[in-house]
C-alpha cells in the first residue's frame, strides 16, 4: 500500500487521521472516484482476494472492483491511516427466519471502532454513500434512506427503496483471504449473477449511476431515467465517460452484453 498513491486515485486533497471526519471523507471519495464493476469475469480475466494484486488493479491501473476488492482495498488503506478496521461476513438477500453459516458470505463489510463502531461498505455498489454508526435506526444520506435494525447479535441493513435487496451480519471478525472460496463461486457458477449479467455502478454528488447489461440509468432524487444503449460505440462512451472505465477489448465485451440482451428480450416474449 502506497497510501498517497491511493488517496491520489481517490480524489482525496487534504490531511488524514483516524477520526470520524477523514472516515466519512475517504469513504465518500472512494465511492465517488471508483466505480464498482465486474467485467473482468467476462473478460475470462479471474478475480482475486490478494491484497497486492487488487491494489494494482484498482490503484495502479485505474479500474474499479467488486466487493472483496473495493471493501478490501479500503480496510487497508483506512489501516494504514491508523484506523481499527475489521473485515466481517454478510449475505445479500437472506430472510430472518435463515440461520447464518460459519463460514464467510457472499459479501464483505467493515467495521471501523472509533469512539463507537461504524459500518462501512464500498463494496456495495448502490447502497450508502457513506458509513453508518453502527445502531438501529432509519439515516438519510442526500435522498436515499438507509435502515438497520438488531436481534440479539443479528443485524440488518435494509437498503434504499430503489436500490434492491439489503444483507444481515454479525460482528464476527474474518481474513480477507476467508472470502476466497466466495469469490470463485460467485465468478464461475452459472447461477451467479455476476456470471449472467456485466454491472457496473458509480456515484456521483447528487445521482447514482448503473450500466446492467445494456441498461444505463441515472438515479435521482426526481426518478430514473433509462437508455438501452444499442451499438458499440455509445457502449464504449458510457463506460468512459460515466464511469472512468477504458477497456481495450470493448468491442467483444459488448458483443457478449448485446447477445445477452437480445436473448433476454427474446425471452420476454
Amino acid at each position: 500500500m502506497h497510501l498517497a498513491s491511493y488517496l491520489k486515485r481517490i480524489n482525496y486533497v487534504g490531511v488524514v487521521n483516524p477520526d470520524l471526519p477523514t472516515l466519512i471523507a475517504v469513504h465518500r471519495a472512494h465511492l465517488l472516484s471508483i466505480t464498482y464493476e465486474n467485467l473482468d469475469i467476462h473478460r475470462n480475466c479471474p478475480l482475486t482476494v490478494d491484497e497486492v494484486q487488487i491494489y494494482e488493479k484498482i490503484v495502479a491501473n485505474g479500474r474499479g472492483g467488486w466487493c472483496f476488492e473495493m471493501n478490501g482495498l479500503l480496510a487497508w488503506a483506512l489501516r494504514e491511516i491508523g484506523f481499527d478496521v475489521t473485515l466481517m461476513s454478510s449475505f445479500v438477500g437472506r430472510d430472518k427466519d435463515s440461520a447464518i453459516p460459519q463460514g464467510a458470505g457472499d459479501h464483505l463489510i467493515l467495521l471501523v471502532r472509533l469512539d463507537k463502531p461504524y459500518l462501512a461498505d464500498v463494496g456495495f455498489g448502490n447502497g450508502i454513500l457513506e458509513p453508518l454508526p453502527l445502531e438501529a435506526g432509519t439515516y438519510q444520506q442526500g435522498f436515499l434512506t438507509f435502515r438497520l435494525s438488531r436481534e440479539d447479535d443479528r443485524w440488518w441493513f435494509y437498503n434504499h427503496a430503489r436500490g434492491g435487496e439489503g444483507f444481515d451480519f454479525n460482528l464476527n471478525p474474518f481474513q480477507l483471504s476467508d472470502f476466497a472460496g466466495q469469490s470463485t463461486r460467485l465468478q464461475t457458477s452459472p447461477e451467479s449473477g455476476f456470471v449472467r449479467t456485466t454491472v457496473c455502478l458509480r456515484f456521483q454528488e447528487a445521482a447514482h449511476l448503473s450500466l446492467r447489461g445494456a441498461v444505463f440509468r441515472t438515479l435521482t432524487a426526481h426518478g430514473e431515467r433509462d437508455e438501452i444503449i444499442t451499438n458499440a460505440s455509445r457502449y464504449k462512451d458510457v463506460l468512459s465517460s460515466q464511469f472512468d472505465l477504458h477497456l481495450p477489448e470493448v468491442i467483444e465485451l459488448w458483443e457478449k452484453v448485446w447477445a445477452r440482451h437480445q436473448a433476454w428480450i427474446k425471452s420476454q416474449q
